[in-house]
């Protein structure tokens, strides 16, 4: 099985959701994904430093161990290239993919080893609750639902959704980002 796979490699992390959906065969995910680990340790063969680079806040879905939703924020668009790569060979070529960047200034599409990566600017705020409301899904759909079958509705919705931006090339795409500048505060306030 993929996920476990994946675990079994020390790509997830942070799980917050890790099991089968209502639907046999059909598995959810949510939880960080690592992009780039950290180096070996000195002396060592298998433990490693901390992630550096993270796919946060993910969420996907895994049907017929291939990846058939993926959800999450990327910390600048950059990275992207750095999860195709990762995981082009798991991702299924019909796969929805609405992806959140922090250093893009407006919604974009690009297109990679034959993915469509709806791409939608991120400002603040838990990425899960953004998703929801990108897909208009009310509290109330996921009211008594398992939380691997909320993943599964957000999935859903989001095969029907219909992003508004324009498809452009991953250069194209690099002319819409910026530098964000982060306010670091110290101490109560």
């Amino acid at each position: 099985m993929l996920l476990e796979t994946y675990e079994s490699k020390g790509l997830l992390t942070v799980t917050l959701v890790n099991g089968q959906t209502s639907d046999a065969g059909v598995y959810a995910y949510r939880g960080d994904l690592v992009l780039k680990e950290g180096a070996l340790r000195e002396g060592s063969d298998h433990d490693r430093k901390p992630p550096e680079a993270l796919f946060i806040h993910s969420a996907l879905i895994i049907e017929n161990d291939t990846i058939k939703f993926i959800n999450g924020l990327l910390p600048t668009l950059d990275l992207l290239p750095v999860f195709v790569e990762k995981y082009k060979a798991d991702i299924a070529s019909d796969a929805t993919a609405l992806i959140y960047v922090e250093n893009i200034s407006k919604a974009l599409v690009v297109e990679l080893e034959g993915v469509k990566y709806g791409l939608l600017p991120y400002k603040q705020g838990l990425v899960w609750n953004e998703i929801l409301e990108e897909l208009y899904i009310e509290k109330s759909e996921l009211k008594g639902q398992s939380a691997e079958d909320k993943v599964a509705i957000a999935y859903a919705a989001a095969k029907t959704y219909k992003i508004k931006a324009e498809l452009v090339t991953y250069a194209e795409a690099e002319t819409f980002t910026f530098v964000v500048v982060k306010e670091a505060s110290v101490g109560a306030i």
